[in-house]
């Protein structure tokens, strides 16, 4: 318990270097906007990762559940499913907060402390996967629609063609057993 005390202590520290991580995987004039403009309508982007990291931060030291986690989590996720990032990129941000905490509580950490950080990084690791079946999710929901609407069009082709004949049911057609 001394190290979620420390971790609270720490807490604007910590979810300030994450923000600057997660934001500098940007391209660098992206990242740039992003921190500067601080207006969510402006910035949807830089206000919904800088919400979702305090939010999941608060989550992960309160110990909650992986529901309340990935309802947490699912508006960052489905921004970067969304972008041209591997799956890798859109959630390693998680991982990311473990060597950020190792960091700035080394330093001040008790053995205790430093032994609890093993069971800390397991939280973080099942919040990643958490993060990643978000992911996948949505990408599988992005591919069903592309295909839906290459099907769609291919379907306008054929019809505009006259390729497409609509077959009528006739109830003589029928054989009941």
């Amino acid at each position: 318990m001394q190290l979620y005390r420390l971790l609270e202590a720490k807490k604007k520290l910590i979810i300030n270097k994450w923000l600057d991580q997660v934001l500098n995987g940007y391209a660098p004039d992206t990242a740039v906007f992003y921190k500067m403009q601080k207006d969510a309508f402006s910035n949807p982007v830089g206000a919904t990762t800088d919400s979702v990291l305090k939010d999941l931060f608060a989550a992960i030291l309160q110990r909650k559940d992986s529901v309340a986690i990935s309802e947490i989590l699912d508006p960052l996720i489905r921004i970067r499913a969304v972008q041209n990032f591997t799956p890798s990129q859109a959630v390693g941000f998680i991982l990311s907060l473990k060597e950020i905490v190792q960091e700035v509580v080394k330093k001040e950490a008790s053995q205790t402390a430093l032994n609890e950080l093993y069971a800390f990084g397991m939280e973080i690791d099942k919040v990643a996967l958490i993060g990643f079946n978000i992911f996948m999710e949505c990408r599988e929901r992005i591919y069903s629609l592309k295909s839906n609407e290459e099907r769609n069009k291919i379907y306008k082709a054929f019809a505009r063609a006259g390729l497409i004949k609509e077959i009528e049911a006739d109830a003589s057609d029928l054989k009941f057993i």
